[in-house]
C-alpha cells in the first residue's frame, strides 16, 4: 500500500466530520480508522483543533478524514476553534454532520450548515448518532431529515459511534455520495496523448528544494508517465541543447512561468507552450475566471493594492516567484507606490474589499475546493482573481500564445 501512502494530501478526497461539542465526531473518526486518532472524552471542546488523518478508505480510495471542534463551542476558546472548523468546510469535498439521537437536542446549527453544504454542492452523510438506543429520538431526526434527503447528495445512516457494527454500512453510504468527477481531471488535460514528446523546462534555482523537485514538477511527471509520454526533463540553461538533440519538436513544453518568456522566444513553431502554473490554474481552480481576472492587471496604477496569495509557507527567499518576481514586475509597470500584501498558508482576508487585485498561486499544496471557495469568495465580493502563471504570461505578453 505504499504508493497510497504517497498520495499528496492535496489530491485525497477531503471528508469532513461536523457536529455540536460531544456528539460524537471523534469517536466516528477512531471507528473508521481503526486508532484511537482523536481524544475522545465526556469534556466540551476536547478537540482544540482539526484533526487530520491521511487514509486508504475502500472503496473511495484515498482520503483525508477531518475531525472538528464541534458546533456551538461555548469554550473560551471556542471562537478560535469555530474558525478551524470553517477552514475544513471550505476544504471539505464531503461532509458527514453527526445527529446525536438523544431526543434533548434542537439541531439548529446542524441543519443550517446542512444548508450550507447544500448550496455549495457538497455530498453530504447525515450520521444519526444512536447511542441511547431512543427509538422515538430517531424516527423524530429521520422525519424532520426527510424533506432534505429527497436530495440525490445528501443521505442519513443511523449508527453507533461508539462501536463498530456498521462501519461497512457508513463506508458504502460514502461511497455513493462520492463525487463523480473526482480526481478524473488529468492536469496535462487535453494537451498530450500517448506518445507525444513532452520537453520540461525546470530551473534548479535558490526556490527549488535540494536534491528534490517541487510538487507540481513530480506530478506532473507521474502523469505523463501514466499517459505513456516520452518526457525530457531539462534546466534552463539546458533547453535549447535539449532542442538542438531532438530530430523532431516536442509536441509541448511545459515550463516554470519564471522563463515564460526565454522559452517562448526559443521554442520551435510547431510546438505548444505552457507551464506548470497554468496547468494548475485549471486542475485546481478556475481557468476562464483567471483570465478573465488578468485583464484586469491593465487598470492598476500606483495607488493600487494586490493581494499575494501563496499556499505554501515557507522562509522568503531571493528569488522568491510570488514575494518578489511578480511583485517587482507589476511595480516595474504601475510604479513603486503600488502596495503587495502577501498571505501564505491558509490565511486569506475576511474581508477583499481593500484589494483591486488577487493572484493566487497554482494551489499544489490545498485541494481543489479549497481553492474553489477562495475564488467563489473573490467573485461574490467583485475582486478580479488571477493566478501566478497567468500573471507573468499577461505581463510578459504571451498569454495568447500558450496553451491551456
Amino acid at each position: 500500500m505504499a504508493e497510497l501512502n504517497e498520495v499528496p494530501n492535496a489530491n485525497r478526497l477531503h471528508i469532513g466530520i461536523f457536529g455540536k461539542t460531544n456528539s460524537g465526531k471523534s469517536s466516528l473518526l477512531n471507528i473508521i480508522t481503526g486508532q484511537s486518532t482523536s481524544i475522545v472524552s465526556d469534556v466540551a471542546g476536547t478537540t482544540t483543533d482539526v484533526v487530520y488523518k491521511a487514509m486508504e478508505i475502500n472503496p473511495l480510495g484515498p482520503c483525508v478524514l477531518m475531525d472538528t471542534a464541534g458546533l456551538e463551542d461555548n469554550t473560551a476558546l471556542g471562537a478560535q476553534r469555530l474558525e478551524k472548523t470553517q477552514l475544513a468546510m471550505d476544504k471539505a469535498d464531503m461532509a458527514i454532520i453527526v445527529f446525536p439521537a438523544d431526543g434533548r437536542q434542537d439541531f439548529a446549527s446542524e441543519l443550517q450548515l446542512l444548508a450550507r453544504f447544500r448550496q455549495k454542492n457538497i455530498p453530504v452523510l447525515c450520521l444519526i448518532n444512536d447511542f441511547s438506543d431512543n427509538k422515538e429520538a430517531v424516527a423524530d431526526l429521520q422525519d424532520r431529515l426527510a424533506e432534505r434527503l429527497k436530495d440525490s447528495k445528501i443521505k442519513a445512516v443511523v449508527a453507533d459511534c461508539s462501536h463498530t457494527g456498521n462501519i461497512d454500512e457508513l463506508r458504502m453510504a460514502l461511497a455513493s455520495l462520492m463525487p463523480e468527477d473526482f480526481d478524473t481531471e488529468y492536469i496535462t488535460g487535453r494537451l498530450v496523448s500517448e506518445d507525444d514528446v513532452v520537453l520540461l523546462v525546470m530551473p534548479q534555482d535558490i526556490q527549488a528544494p535540494k536534491r528534490r523537485l517541487i510538487l507540481p514538477q513530480v506530478q506532473t511527471i507521474r502523469e505523463l508517465l501514466d499517459r505513456k509520454c516520452l518526457v525530457i526533463s531539462v534546466t534552463a540553461d539546458k533547453y535549447q541543447q535539449a532542442l538542438s538533440q531532438l530530430k523532431t519538436a516536442p509536441k509541448l513544453i511545459i515550463t516554470d512561468s519564471q522563463v515564460f518568456k526565454y522559452v517562448y522566444e526559443h521554442k520551435p513553431a510547431e510546438s505548444r507552450l505552457t507551464s506548470f502554473s497554468v496547468l494548475f490554474a485549471a486542475y485546481k481552480g478556475d481557468l476562464a475566471y483567471y483570465i478573465e481576472g488578468a485583464k484586469h492587471i491593465d487598470s492598476l496604477t500606483e495607488n493600487s493594492k494586490v493581494l499575494i496569495a501563496e499556499c505554501c509557507t515557507h522562509a522568503p527567499l531571493q528569488e522568491d516567484i510570488g514575494r518578489v518576481k511578480i511583485p517587482a514586475l507589476l511595480r516595474k509597470r504601475f510604479g513603486a507606490k503600488l502596495q503587495v500584501d502577501v498571505v501564505s498558508g491558509t490565511d486569506f482576508p475576511e474581508n477583499l474589499s481593500a484589494y483591486d487585485l488577487i493572484i493566487q498561486c497554482g494551489g499544489c499544496m490545498f485541494n481543489r475546493q479549497f481553492i474553489m471557495t477562495r475564488i467563489e469568495k473573490a467573485r461574490a465580493e467583485a475582486v478580479p482573481m488571477t493566478n501566478y502563471g497567468i500573471t507573468i504570461a499577461y505581463l510578459t505578453g504571451i498569454l495568447d500564445k500558450i496553451s491551456f
